[in-house]
């Protein structure tokens, strides 16, 4: 299947706590420069007559407001952490516009973590107003939902199995300190990669700004773009001066036509 023209929309590019964080006043949360403020991670995928979001965070409602998104197809979850499916419950709003279910791509330990968390959207008798959503079990295996193929990524979030996506040439990956070499494969001459780079210290789940370089320039990446920022790495502007010609990080708003 071909592969048609996307336009990506990073909805939010910021960790857990998102920027500024609650009850800071460092030089990064004090920021009057736009690209300083990031709402948690997670992009919006479209093509011609497909959307898809990946993740619904806490932010999840006004990051569809402010990008005006009326219509949506398919959530894809990387993984259950709360920062990463907190927000599924404003599904409902497109249920409601749509009379359609939402369908949610996710792997069984998402699922599992998504009927505890939204048990009432998952429950017999469902009381009127609440999501209505048609899970697919992910794993390796690509897919496809409406003309978009994607192609799951196995990545390491310490010992947390997490999925990143490949949509054509375009790969983004959240929440990882390690990929196998035959996931690596998967990404390897990759026009653009999306990974995270929480930091510059060590962490014991994500990768080091340094970590993200280095893995960018060893997959031979044309363009790189990091996301799931702390405020501990620094103002946008100044780390990007530090960065190679071909990286630079995300930030939110920022679109792509891939």
């Amino acid at each position: 299947m071909s592969i048609p023209k996307l336009t990506i929309t990073f909805l939010g590019t910021g960790t857990s706590s998102g920027i500024p964080m609650i009850g800071c006043s460092c030089n990064v949360c004090s920021s009057t420069d736009k690209k300083d403020k990031r709402l948690r991670s997670s992009i919006l995928v479209q093509s011609d007559n497909t959307t898809i979001v990946v993740d619904t965070t806490p932010d999840f409602r006004y990051q569809m407001l402010r990008t005006h998104t009326k219509k949506l197809d398919a959530v894809l979850f990387t993984h259950p952490h709360k920062d990463h499916i907190a927000g599924l419950d404003d599904v409902r709003a497109f249920n409601f516009f749509s009379k359609q279910p939402m369908h949610i791509y996710a792997n069984t330990l998402t699922e599992e973590a998504l009927q505890r968390d939204f048990y009432y959207a998952f429950s017999e008798n469902k009381y009127p107003g609440i999501p209505n959503l048609v899970v697919h079990t992910i794993d390796n295996n690509s897919f496809i939902i409406g003309n978009i193929p994607v192609q799951p990524i196995l990545v390491w979030h310490l010992k947390m199995p997490v999925y990143g996506f490949k949509f054509g040439d375009f790969v983004y990956i959240t929440d990882a300190n390690r990929i196998d070499e035959n996931e690596k494969e998967k990404i390897r001459g990759a026009k653009v990669l999306v990974l995270n780079a929480l930091r510059k210290e060590k962490h014991i789940s994500h990768f080091t700004l340094d970590e993200a370089i280095a893995l960018a320039t060893e997959l031979k990446i044309e363009k790189a773009f990091f996301t799931h920022i702390s405020h501990q790495l620094g103002k946008h502007e100044q780390i990007n001066k530090q960065l190679p010609s071909n990286m630079q990080l995300a930030y939110d708003g920022l679109q792509l036509i891939i």
